[in-house]
């Protein structure tokens, strides 16, 4: 029987990707690697920095198929930060304070550390990217990285967010991913200064492709 496997490539994310999206999400989220020693609830870091934006912007997401089906990376976000906020804070949170109760003192562990993000969305909203409104969030994970993948899906996304009339998008990133500021260098993202930023740098460029 001829094989039902396809090339390697992109396309638009679909409900079906949810667990797949999940499974890179908790396999990238520590430094670009596994979390799962960090994080041993491995729903945690998906229902912060992936399940969201699949869920209030489906449009924007974005997924590398492997040629099976299965999503081996992706790149999510949202074209309006201060929109996608409200709609964390109105919708996003009920859905998860039953297993994500808000801490009650200072964090004790890492993951008590991301659940305080979580009630805190509007972390966000920092004044110093008011010029760039949309932002994302990409991974792949560690096979498939080195293969212009990445670039692949940060074409999509940008044309996307150019159609929906966003003219300019930010990152956060943790400072200490050398290899992932190398790769946000090489396409086309420069520093934005921010105050205060903490462990992250703040990255961002213009939707349009030249």
């Amino acid at each position: 029987m001829p094989s039902l496997e396809q090339a390697p490539g992109i396309r638009p994310y679909r409900p079906a990707d949810r667990g797949a999206v999940a499974d890179v999400c908790v396999r990238t989220a520590h430094l670009g690697g596994d979390s799962r020693s960090v994080h041993p609830d491995e729903r945690l870091m998906p229902s912060i920095f992936a399940e969201p934006y699949c869920h209030f912007a489906p449009e924007l997401a974005f997924v590398l198929d492997d040629g099976t089906g299965r999503a081996v990376g992706y790149i999510l976000g949202t074209a309006d930060t201060e929109r996608f906020v409200k709609d964390f804070r109105r919708t996003w949170i009920p859905r998860l304070a039953g297993r994500c109760p808000e801490p009650a003192g200072p964090p004790g562990t890492p993951s008590e550390e991301m659940i305080g993000l979580l009630h805190r969305p509007e972390r966000m909203l920092v004044p110093e990217l008011v010029a760039y409104p949309a932002h994302l969030h990409i991974d792949l994970l560690p096979p498939w990285l080195g293969r212009g993948y990445g670039r692949r899906l940060m074409h999509a996304f940008l044309d996307a967010l150019h159609g929906q009339g966003a003219g300019a998008v930010h990152l956060g990133m943790v400072t200490a991913n050398t290899a992932a500021r190398a790769f946000y260098d090489r396409v086309g993202f420069h520093e934005i200064p921010v105050v205060d930023a903490g462990p992250l740098t703040y990255l961002g460029r213009a939707t349009r492709r030249d």
